[in-house]
């Protein structure tokens, strides 16, 4: 497994995703993401309140194919449990008691799919809800400190991975706001999500005093009374998807 840990090329990853036109250059990106990281696969799947899905990824056309055939979907304890969490989750931590369960996981790694699982749930607006996963065959050990060593970098990634497909969604109408700048975006994001203000400055790799600036001004585009409220608001509007 590889480490996206240099700055410049998570930056040209993250403007290749805002330049990306449709659902095809999503998929491209996605295998780029992968070689990047060196794990054996990364899907991204969605659905809006109305039902619809979209989903893109790594894995074979024959493993889709038999997912759905089988119903998999009732059973899958990466669906069943992420749908319940907001944090990111490690597929070991999950309920894989049943017996449906675990034959669904032997099937899974059979297909290729991997012994390991990182899921980043995210939600966005109007009842949207979606996944970005990434698998891989390894020891726990070594998916512990890839996961920990990334688990910051992969929860921006996701999160504009889903920000982009929001603006591909069928029939979807903008709000009508000042559009909040990448690193606008980014720091309400790390705030939505959880983190102090020490923490989401020294993921974006600048000062608190810079990340101020930007929440400021960010809640000033949101026309919103603090910063709190300017999550809420940008939450609400799609602006920021958690």
């Amino acid at each position: 497994m590889g480490f996206l840990r240099n700055a410049s090329r998570l930056d040209g990853l993250i403007e290749r995703l805002e330049s990306a036109e449709g659902l095809e250059d999503l998929q491209v990106l996605i295998e780029e993401l992968r070689d990047e990281y060196g794990v054996d696969h990364i899907v991204y799947h969605w659905v809006n309140s109305a039902g619809e899905q979209y989903g893109c990824g790594t894995y074979d056309l024959e493993w889709v194919n038999r997912y759905v055939e089988k119903g998999y979907l009732r059973i899958d304890p990466v669906i069943q449990g992420c749908y319940q969490r907001f944090h990111p989750v490690n597929w070991k931590r999950l309920d894989w008691s049943s017996k449906a369960a675990r034959a669904f996981l032997e099937d899974a790694i059979t297909h290729g799919i991997g012994n390991q699982g990182y899921s980043i749930p995210i939600r966005g607006p109007n009842g949207q809800f979606a996944l970005f996963t990434m698998s891989h065959n390894g020891s726990d050990e070594g998916w512990e400190r890839f996961t920990g060593d990334n688990r910051r970098d992969l929860i921006l990634v996701a999160h504009y991975f889903n920000s982009k497909a929001l603006e591909f969604e069928p029939g979807r109408t903008p709000e009508a706001a000042q559009s909040l700048s990448p690193r606008e975006i980014e720091a309400m994001t790390l705030l939505a999500i959880g983190y102090n203000r020490a923490q989401a400055a020294d993921t974006l790799s600048i000062s608190e005093h810079t990340l101020r600036v930007y929440i400021e001004s960010a809640r000033h585009k949101l026309g919103a009374m603090n910063t709190t409220h300017a999550v809420a608001r940008a939450l609400s509007r799609g602006v920021i998807v958690v």
